[in-house]
C-alpha cells in the first residue's frame, strides 16, 4: 500500500510523506568507536545525530573509525505495506523457481503479503530506523543497546494456485534488493521456503469469477433453460459465483468448485439497473473451477421470473411515488487551517495517540502499534496489531439454493481485494488523507487500488460538559475523533470498516453494513415464514453477519514484554439481607480468565458482561493494575442448530470471546483455507483446546459480533446503513480523565486565540435564523 495525495476540501494539502527520507546526512553523522558490539555507540548521540537532520544517509556505508551507521537507506518500515515493485519481485522470483515451463505457466497467484518480523524487530526499526525515533521501546542493557547498522531483509508470503495440478503452495520470498524501475525477468529475491498445503483450496479470484460467468452463459443448456423463462438475451443474465462451502464428502477440496447464483437484468441499455431484483431460481449449477467446466447442470423447476419492480433501481432521478428530496440544503464541513493529524508514510500522530497503517488482501486495514503519548509517563503502548480477520453470513431459508449461503467473505474472497476505491465515491468530508493498496492480480500482475483507505477527522459532538446551578458558569468540549476506514463489496453487499480513536482515550471498531439484498422469488400467490415479501413473486430471507475482530494487545507492554491477562467483569445484585437491608444494592464481580477454556465467553448484556485486558505489573495512583476494557455492543449468537453444516468451519463463532496467547501463525479463526475445508472445527476452536495459559502473557482478544438481520420494505431497492462494533477503553490505564485537557472550542473562547493543538472544524455555512 503507497501512501496517495490528499483530497481536501477545499484546498489540497501539499502531500510529502518521505520527505525526511530524501537528502544526505553529512558525514558529521557517525560514531567514534572501533567495534560496534564491543564498544556500543551512545543511544543519546544516534537520537541526536538523527534528529538533527530530516533525511537519512546516503545508500552508500557512512564510518567513522570502522563503524558502519548505515548499510543502505531504510526506505521501508518493517511494517509497510509490500510496494508493487515488491510484489513484482516476489511473483517473478516464484514464478522462475518454477521446475519446468508447464509448472511456470499454471502458477496461479492468490496472495502476496508481508510477513510480519518478529515484534523485536519492529521496536529496534522504531527505537533507531523511523521517526519519530523511541529508543524507550527497547529494554535496557548494561553498557547501551547494540544498534545494528541495518535491518533484516523484507520478505514476502506468497500463495500459488496451480490450476495444472489444482495444489496449493506457500512460498517464502526474501526481498534482498527492490527497485521501482524493476522490469520482468530482472528479480533480486531469494525463495527460503516452499510447501506444497494438502487438501485445502484458497480463496476465489476475480479472474475465476468472470471467467465462470462466460462458461455458463455459454453453455447450450443453460440457454435453453433461460429461454424457457423467456430469457434469449444473455447480456442480460448476471453469474454470481458463490464458493460452494463443505455440505457433502463431493464438496471436498480435490475439486476446485463453485455453485452460482443467478440473475436477470430487464433492460440491456441502462448499466446501473438493480439486477439482483429478478433472481432466477430452479436451475442447479456446479462448476469446476479449475478446468471452467460445467459438472452439474438440471433445470429442477421452473419458477417464473419476479416481474421488474418499479422501484428496483437506486440511481438519483428514480421515481419515488412522489417523494421530493429538494429542499435539502447544502451543508459543507471545512478544516480552514488544515487537519491536526501527521502523516509521515504510513506512520499517524493524532492527539496523543500514534499508530501505523497496513493493509493485506484478506483483511484489509491492519492497525499496527497503537501507542498513546502519556505526559510524563511518555510513550504507552495499547496493542500490537488490530484487524477484521473473518466474516461470516450464513442464511436462514433451508429452501435450495439459500441454505448454501454461508460466505466467508474474508477466507473465500478477501476483503481487501474487494475493496474500493474511493476516486468513485466517498462520504468523508473535510480534509482527507488517502493511501493506494497494491495487490497482485490471479495471472501475477499488480493492481493499485487508488485511494483505498481514507484518513481524516469528524466532529462527534459533544465530548463533555458541566455547568454549575450555583454560579450558572459553564464547561464543554466538543468531541473529535480520527477516522481510518475502507469499504468493501462482495457481491450485492457493501462493508464499511472504520476504526476511530477519540481524545479520551477510546478506541471504537464499528462495521457499516449496507448494498442489495440477496433475494429469492416466489411461486404466484407463495410466501415463505423464512424471509420478508418485498415486492409481488420477490422476497429478502433472513440471515446473519458475523465478524471477527483479531486484537493483538499490548497493554503498558514493550514489545517482547508477556505482562497481560484478561478479566471477565459482572455486574452483581446483592442478595437481600444484612448488607442490602433496602434491596437496591449491587456491585461488579471480577474473575480472571486463567486458560483458554476458561476464556471462551458470551456477552451477557444483563449483568453488563465486559472484559478488561490488565498489565499485571504496572499499576495507576491508587495501586490499581492499568488495563483497557472491552465493552460490547449489539450482539448475537448463530441462529442454528449446532450441526448446521456451515458451523463445522465456523466453529468459532459459537463463542463471541476466544483469548489466545499470542502465536504468529494463529491469525485465522477457521484456519487460513476455509473454501471447501472438510476439517470441523479447524483454527480458533482446535488451538484453544491446549488450555494454553493466560494467567501472565502476551494476550490475543478474539471478538465474535454480528447482527440479525429481518429484512423490512424499508431495506429495498438498497439497504440504508447498519452499524455495529464495539468500543476499546481505559479502565484505570489514566489517573484521570484525558477529556479534561481538551481544550473549548473557538466559538466557546468568544473567538480568542486559545493556543489549540487541534485545528478547528467549523460548518461552512452560518446562517442567522
Amino acid at each position: 500500500m503507497a501512501t496517495a495525495q490528499e483530497k481536501a476540501t477545499p484546498n489540497n494539502l501539499s502531500n510529502n510523506p518521505t520527505a525526511s527520507n530524501s537528502s544526505a546526512v553529512p558525514s558529521s553523522w557517525a560514531h567514534p568507536t572501533a567495534d560496534p558490539f564491543r564498544n556500543r555507540p551512545s543511544v543519546s548521540a544516534l537520537v541526536s545525530a538523527v534528529d538533527s537532520f530530516p533525511d537519512p544517509p546516503p545508500k552508500t556505508t557512512s564510518t567513522t573509525k570502522g563503524i558502519p551507521v548505515m548499510m543502505r537507506v531504510q526506505t521501508c518500515h518493517p511494517l509497510d505495506p509490500l510496494s508493487a515493485a515488491e510484489i513484482s519481485v516476489a511473483v517473478a522470483t516464484v514464478r522462475a523457481a518454477g521446475a519446468t515451463p508447464e509448472v511456470r505457466d499454471s502458477m496461479r497467484f492468490v496472495e502476496v503479503v508481508l510477513v510480519e518480523p518478529a515484534k523485536q524487530v519492529v521496536a529496534l526499526a522504531d527505537a533507531y530506523f523511523f521517526p519519530p525515533f523511541q529508543p524507550s521501546l527497547l529494554p535496557r542493557t548494561k553498557g547501551g543497546p547494540v544498534i545494528p547498522s541495518k535491518l533484516p531483509p523484507r520478505r514476502a508470503r506468497l500463495v500459488v494456485y496451480n490450476k495444472r495440478s489444482n495444489e496449493t503452495s506457500v512460498w517464502i520470498v526474501e526481498l534482498r534488493e527492490v527497485h521501482a524501475a524493476t522490469r520482468g525477468g530482472h528479480h533480486r529475491g531469494k525463495v527460503i521456503s516452499s510447501k506444497v498445503v494438502p487438501n485445502v483450496q484458497p480463496p476465489m479470484d476475480a479472474v475465476e469469477y468472470a471467467e465462470c460467468e462466460a462458461v455458463v452463459k455459454d453453455f447450450p443448456a443453460f440457454r435453453e433453460a433461460m429461454k424457457r423463462r423467456g430469457i434469449e438475451d444473455m447480456d442480460l443474465v448476471m453469474v454470481d459465483a458463490w464458493c460452494v462451502g463443505y455440505h457433502r464428502e463431493t464438496d471436498a477440496p480435490s475439486r476446485r468448485l463453485a455453485k452460482p447464483l443467478i440473475f436477470c437484468r430487464t433492460e440491456s441499455d441502462c448499466p446501473m439497473e438493480n439486477g439482483y431484483a429478478r433472481p432466477v431460481e430452479g436451475i442447479n449449477i456446479l462448476v469446476d473451477m479449475q478446468h471452467m467446466e460445467i459438472l452439474e447442470f438440471e433445470d429442477r423447476k421452473l419458477i417464473p421470473l419476479p416481474p421488474a419492480d418499479p422501484l428496483r433501481n437506486y440511481t438519483s432521478g428514480e421515481t419515488r411515488g412522489g417523494v421530493d428530496r429538494s429542499d435539502v440544503k447544502p451543508l459543507q464541513i471545512i478544516q480552514p487551517e488544515g487537519p491536526s493529524f501527521r502523516v509521515n508514510g504510513h506512520f499517524i500522530q493524532w492527539q496523543k495517540w500514534n499508530f501505523r497503517i497496513g493493509f493485506t488482501p484478506r483483511e484489509g486495514l491492519v492497525i499496527y502499534s497503537v501507542a498513546y503519548i502519556d505526559g510524563s509517563r511518555g510513550r504507552r503502548p495499547v496493542a500490537h496489531r488490530l484487524s477484521f480477520v473473518e466474516m461470516v453470513v450464513p442464511y436462514g431459508d433451508p429452501n435450495d439454493p439459500h441454505y448454501r449461503k454461508n460466505a466467508f467473505d474474508a477466507g473465500e474472497d478477501g476483503l481487501g481485494k474487494n475493496a474500493h476505491s474511493l476516486k468513485k465515491g466517498c462520504d468523508c468530508l473535510g480534509y482527507i488523507k488517502y493511501f493506494d493498496a497494491h495487490f497482485t492480480n490471479f495471472n501475477g500482475g499488480v493492481e493499485t487500488i487508488e485511494n483505498c483507505v481514507c484518513l481524516h477527522e469528524e466532529d462527534h459532538g459533544i465530548l463533555w460538559k458541566h455547568q454549575d446551578w450555583r454560579t450558572g458558569l459553564a464547561e464543554v468540549r466538543r468531541s473529535r475523533r480520527l477516522t481510518v476506514s475502507f469499504i468493501c463489496t462482495v457481491a450485492n453487499y457493501e462493508y464499511g470498516f472504520f476504526w476511530h480513536f477519540y481524545q479520551d482515550g477510546k478506541i471504537e471498531a464499528e462495521v457499516k453494513l449496507t448494498g442489495i439484498l440477496s433475494l429469492g422469488a416466489l411461486q404466484p400467490g407463495e410466501t415463505r415464514k423464512y424471509g420478508t415479501t418485498i415486492a409481488p413473486g420477490l422476497y429478502a430471507p433472513v440471515h446473519q453477519h458475523f465478524f471477527v475482530a483479531r486484537m493483538d494487545m499490548a497493554v503498558d507492554c514493550k514489545p517482547g514484554e508477556a505482562f497481560n491477562q484478561v478479566v471477565e467483569v459482572d455486574v452483581i445484585v446483592e442478595e437481600p439481607g444484612k448488607n442490602n437491608v433496602h434491596n437496591n444494592a449491587f456491585y461488579a464481580e471480577e474473575r480472571l480468565l486463567k486458560s483458554e477454556l476458561e476464556a471462551m465467553r458470551d456477552c451477557n448484556p444483563l449483568s453488563a458482561r465486559h472484559w478488561i485486558v490488565r498489565n499485571t505489573r504496572t499499576v495507576n495512583r491508587t495501586g490499581q493494575l492499568t488495563g483497557y476494557k472491552l465493552v460490547p455492543g449489539s450482539n448475537c449468537l448463530p441462529l442454528a442448530g449446532s450441526e448446521a453444516k456451515f458451523l463445522r468451519r465456523a466453529a468459532f463463532l459459537k463463542h463471541n470471546l476466544w483469548v489466545t496467547p499470542y502465536v504468529p501463525d494463529e491469525m485465522h479463526p477457521g484456519g487460513e483455507f476455509p473454501n471447501q475445508n472438510p476439517r470441523v472445527g479447524e483454527g480458533l476452536a482446535t488451538w484453544v483446546q491446549q488450555n494454553r495459559s493466560l494467567e501472565e502473557a502476551d494476550i490475543v482478544l478474539w471478538y465474535v459480533f454480528g447482527v440479525t438481520h429481518i429484512p423490512r420494505l424499508e431495506d429495498w431497492p438498497v439497504m440504508p446503513v447498519e452499524r455495529i462494533g464495539f468500543l476499546l477503553m481505559p479502565h484505570g490505564f489514566f489517573n484521570c480523565s484525558p477529556a479534561v485537557d481538551v481544550p473549548p472550542s473557538a466559538s466557546d473562547l468568544d473567538d480568542k486565540d486559545n493556543g489549540m493543538s487541534t485545528k478547528p472544524i467549523q460548518n461552512g455555512v452560518i446562517a442567522k435564523l
